[in-house]
């Protein structure tokens, strides 16, 4: 029989190490969001808000173009993916619970939200792409679009779930229609984690590059204009970094500065919704 002194030794060795490694990923979370802001503050000025991206040897420009860019096609995306995410949801959790499809589409589900973004990007390229002969805005709100989708319907399926079947069983026994139970009452009771579920969606595609580089490429003009090719934050930053002007690395550092705070901003309220949630 181990002593209890042998037990009480083990744990603290395993505790230790279980510490020492969230210390060691915490220290290099530490760094890499150090250098970024050191990097990417100093050159946040007024400009990059207000000025479109510079060409190769030109001072000052900013990342206006890019950023409207990126905001419009993460738009677009959640225009299109959050009501089929919700839509197909629903149907898992409350109209097909114990249906065989239901398992098939949760199982499809679970590899698109592990697929790698740029077989997405590929994907939509042969589809809208190359049939239409043209890169554009829309190609890449598809892509992004897609990626939205599967986050939406694990989000939303799972928070129907946590709704108590009493609550529908009150609603049905004063008569009420299935759709209106649902409306008024599972959505409502789960209406903080589907927006939750939109939140880290629209995190996942706000740094995507890959996908956009096979759908909405890139320019380094003011366009707003979703049916021609587009510059997008990500895409440009990862331009930016290949080249040896020392300015468009400065702008690539404080693009990286904003999309990092952008997505962190998003997912502390996501976390915020979700404890309130658990309250």
């Amino acid at each position: 029989m181990v002593s209890y002194s042998s037990r009480r030794r083990k744990n603290a060795i395993t505790m230790g190490l279980c510490l020492a490694a969230a210390l060691f990923g915490i220290l290099w979370l530490v760094m890499i969001l150090g250098v970024l802001v050191w990097e990417g503050f100093s050159g946040l000025s007024w400009s990059v808000f207000t000025e479109i991206t510079p060409s190769m040897g030109s001072d000052g420009g900013g990342l206006l173009n890019a950023i409207v860019g990126s905001l419009m096609m993460t738009f677009f995306a959640v225009l299109i993916g959050t009501p089929l995410g919700i839509l197909a949801g629903t149907y898992m959790a409350e109209y097909g619970r114990y249906h065989p499809l239901t398992s098939i589409v949760r199982f499809i589900n679970d590899i698109l939200l592990s697929a790698p973004s740029i077989v997405i990007g590929l994907f939509i390229y042969e589809v809208l792409v190359a049939p239409f002969g043209g890169f554009s805005g829309w190609a890449g709100s598809a892509a992004l679009a897609v990626i939205v989708i599967p986050v939406v319907v694990r989000t939303t399926e799972d928070m129907l779930l946590l709704v108590p079947s009493q609550l529908r069983e009150a609603a049905m026994a004063l008569g009420l229609p299935r759709s209106v139970v649902i409306r008024q009452v599972a959505y409502k009771a789960a209406l903080a984690g589907m927006v939750t579920g939109v939140l880290l969606a629209v995190a996942r595609v706000s740094g995507e590059t890959a996908p956009l580089l096979f759908t909405a490429l890139s320019n380094n003009f003011m366009s707003t204009s979703m049916s021609q090719p587009i510059a997008s934050l990500p895409v440009v930053i990862y331009n930016f970094t290949k080249t040896p002007d020392e300015n468009m690395q400065q702008l690539a550092w404080t693009g990286a500065l904003l999309i990092t705070f952008t997505v962190l901003a998003m997912s502390i309220t996501a976390r915020a919704l979700s404890s309130r949630i658990k309250k």
